[in-house]
């Protein structure tokens, strides 16, 4: 047992009583000195001071998602799938990748644009599988998107020996990258199903294959059966990263495990995964300790003991709690095996319990990681149900330390009613072949709330990189899923 650990929860206990018997806020400021503690945990964290900065930073112009024409969004015209029935209906499209380089800039795949996205029934909720979409390069039009259909049949999770994969229930997103020998690699998430009485979990888990596509045709693409498609890392013993076990093993469902979103990338040749996930037991747990650490919250010691008097006293005291939201980083051998698991790239405990959406790239000798995360799970005054972020920080390497984007990480924000249909999430950064903007995409209407319009492509935009700032460039709205500019 960690003895110093075992003081300070010791104490957050003593706590918790004073205030119960009336003590209110004197109890905790009488026994602050012997309580609180500063442990990083040797890797950087979203800070309360910076994210309270948030909502008087998100109103400039300079982070507002722009603004798009409803009467001019179109569902994509080839999201068509098949119901239980074997009617052909119109799918749902959220969450696309790009098929890109080692470098993140998007790959020429036999003069072709390649996005992976998932796709279901609107009507169904747990009909989340992966799509391969296509399109001639040169066509940037949402009509010239064509769908080569599921990536995986139902039963080729059962061919290798597999015990993780052989249980899976849905596909969740992640990323794909051509490999040097002109291979297409896909990287998602395995996501076992909800069934608590019978052991399952909801568990997610980083899941590998390669996807043999070949041109049928001078315009058409498809999917020839896929290779080697194997299990990578489902959180371990979950002293790094937490594991399913420890999130819902004792029978409380309260907490938001996340293991997903791996995003593939390569620094000298070296090959990683970021991923979205939770800290482990020797990275800064959740629980009521995390209160006390200052790491966590920044500023001055003043802000540190007003800042922490107040959330101990929130009524959002215990989402707080389990916040423990981080972006992770896995190395892996050759052949996408696990390697190494390493210490989380970014961590935000007491602020979310989810940073999704991992995106990493380097440009200009500077390491970019960016994260898309909701209002509705963070604990920040000032910040609301209906927010919208992408986060972004900058390193000199690939492992950090990262520094917050504009001071304080704010990259984008939305703040749109869930039922307008130019609603978007899930934004991506794409670093493009030359220059500081990259193109920004994401998926426009939230699933299921309108009968004609379906969760889609929405217009990208582009926003500009320099150094440490970014801001979104005014009049650069694009066509709907369009990934590169000149």
């Amino acid at each position: 047992m960690n003895i110093k650990k075992f003081v300070k929860q010791a104490t957050a206990v003593t706590f918790t009583t004073a205030l119960l018997v009336g003590g209110g806020t004197s109890a905790f400021a009488k026994g602050n000195d012997s309580q609180s503690y500063k442990e990083d945990y040797g890797f950087s964290h979203i800070t309360r001071f910076d994210a309270l900065k948030i909502p008087q930073q998100q109103t400039s112009e300079q982070f507002k998602i722009p603004q798009f024409d409803a009467s001019t969004i179109k569902n994509i015209p080839s999201a068509k799938g098949l119901d239980a029935n074997g009617n052909v209906i119109d799918l749902d499209v959220w969450d696309t990748w790009p098929l890109q380089n080692a470098d993140g800039t998007v790959a020429d795949f036999k003069g072709y644009d390649v996005v992976f996205g998932l796709a279901g029934d609107p009507k169904k909720g747990w009909d989340t599988f992966i799509y391969l979409f296509y399109k001639k390069k040169g066509d940037n039009s949402i009509d010239a998107w064509k769908n080569a259909g599921r990536v995986f049949k139902d039963s080729d999770k059962y061919v290798p020996n597999d015990p993780i994969l052989n249980q899976q229930g849905e596909e969740w997103s992640g990323s794909a990258t051509l490999t040097s020998d002109g291979e297409v690699r896909l990287f998602y998430t395995n996501r076992h199903g909800w069934d608590p009485a019978h052991g399952f979990f909801g568990k997610q888990t980083l899941t590998t294959a390669q996807i043999n596509v070949s041109e049928a045709d001078s315009s058409t693409l498809k999917v020839d059966g896929v290779e080697d498609f194997k299990s990578i890392f489902d959180g371990g013993d979950g002293k790094i990263y937490q594991n399913v076990d420890q999130a819902f093993g004792g029978g409380d469902y309260s907490d938001n495990h996340t293991l997903r979103d791996p995003h593939y990338v390569e620094d000298n040749g070296r090959k990683y995964l970021v991923f979205e996930a939770n800290t482990g037991t020797e990275t800064g747990y959740q629980g009521d300790d995390s209160f006390f650490n200052k790491a966590y919250y920044g500023g001055s010691n003043k802000f540190f003991e007003n800042e922490k008097d107040k959330l101990l006293l929130s009524p959002k005291k215990s989402l707080a709690t389990l916040a423990n939201g981080a972006l992770g980083i896995i190395e892996l051998n050759d052949d996408y095996t696990l390697k190494t698991v390493m210490k989380p790239l970014i961590a935000s405990n007491t602020v979310t319990d989810e940073i999704e959406r991992a995106n990493i790239f380097e440009l200009n000798g500077k390491w970019y990681l960016f994260t898309d995360t909701r209002g509705a799970k963070m604990v920040v005054d000032g910040i609301g149900p209906e927010d919208i972020y992408m986060l972004g920080y900058v390193a000199d390497s690939i492992n950090g330390p990262y520094k917050p984007l504009n001071g304080t990480g704010l990259v984008l924000h939305q703040d749109l009613d869930p039922k307008d249909i130019t609603w978007s999430y899930a934004h991506f950064a794409v670093p493009q072949v030359k220059g500081n903007n990259v193109v920004i995409t994401s998926y426009m209407t939230n699933r299921g709330f309108f009968e004609d319009h379906k969760s889609t492509f929405a217009p990208s935009f582009v926003v500009n990189i320099k150094g440490s700032k970014t801001s979104v460039v005014k009049d650069s709205i694009l066509e709907q899923g369009q990934l590169t500019i000149k």
